[in-house]
């Protein structure tokens, strides 16, 4: 189902992918500088993930709808199992809105709006977006680019502008840690490759689950018909042409077509 330009618009700016972008800093178990040192500990990452969590659950409501909730809870903690992770130690939400996004942040937590089910409108769909999200943080993919780039200080401005894009005031506790101030409207994409490689990862954590990785492909068709302005969860993506090409691929291989 293809929701009219009226879901798409936003009532709150969705700062959960920019802020899912910044806290993969530092998580990478190797070096990520190229400098023979990481800017940012893991520890300090995933209190990071944990804080602006807490602050996105202050702010936005959860759904009231708990069918969305019970799909999303079973079909998150399926991916989590798929890529090797206890589901139990996840904290999983829908949160009420209809943006067309969903997340996943260090110190294992997974937000999905109840707008992106006007999209992923079946469970293997929604595994897909799911298991793309949680790629991302399993291949360290945030860590990779900011590092590279700029380091530590763009890291914590990305965050602080996220939180305030978002119409979130930052807890004083990552006020204090991240030292913000930055300007709102930063923010830190994913590389081409990166989303790629997280669509390959995602498809093979679906199959693992059970899940028919041909369900990414159609996810990614409904996504590529969306009228206007993208919705903010490609706004940073590879074409779709390139995307579906590369997932029809994987989902062969995956299949043994």
């Amino acid at each position: 189902m293809t929701p009219s330009p009226n879901r798409l618009r936003r009532r709150r700016a969705p700062a959960a992918l920019a802020i899912a972008f910044a806290l993969g800093l530092g998580g990478c178990a190797g070096d990520s500088t190229g400098l023979g040192v990481n800017l940012v500990p893991q520890e300090q990452v995933q209190a990071m993930g944990v804080e602006a969590w807490n602050a996105i659950r202050q702010q936005t409501p959860a759904s009231n709808n708990s069918g969305y909730q019970q799909t999303a809870q079973r079909v998150g903690n399926a991916i989590l199992r798929g890529a090797g992770y206890d589901p139990s130690t996840w904290e999983i939400v829908v949160f009420q809105g209809d943006e067309v996004n969903a997340f996943a942040l260090p110190g294992r937590k997974i937000g999905v709006y109840e707008g992106m089910f006007g999209v992923a409108d079946t469970p293997d769909q929604l595994a897909a977006v799911i298991g793309h999200e949680v790629a991302h943080v399993e291949a360290h993919h945030a860590a990779e680019r900011a590092n590279t780039e700029v380091g530590t200080q763009l890291g914590t401005q990305i965050i602080g502008a996220a939180l305030g894009a978002a119409g979130v005031a930052p807890p004083e506790t990552i006020t204090q840690v991240l030292g913000l101030g930055a300007q709102y409207g930063v923010a830190l994409p994913y590389g081409r490759n990166q989303e790629l490689e997280a669509d390959r990862l995602g498809l093979h954590y679906m199959a693992n689950a059970g899940y028919d990785p041909d369900a990414a492909v159609r996810v990614w068709q409904q996504m590529a018909t969306l009228g206007g302005q993208p919705p903010e969860f490609l706004s940073t993506h590879p074409s779709p042409e390139r995307r579906i090409a590369a997932l029809q691929q994987e989902a062969a291989q995956i299949k043994g077509r």
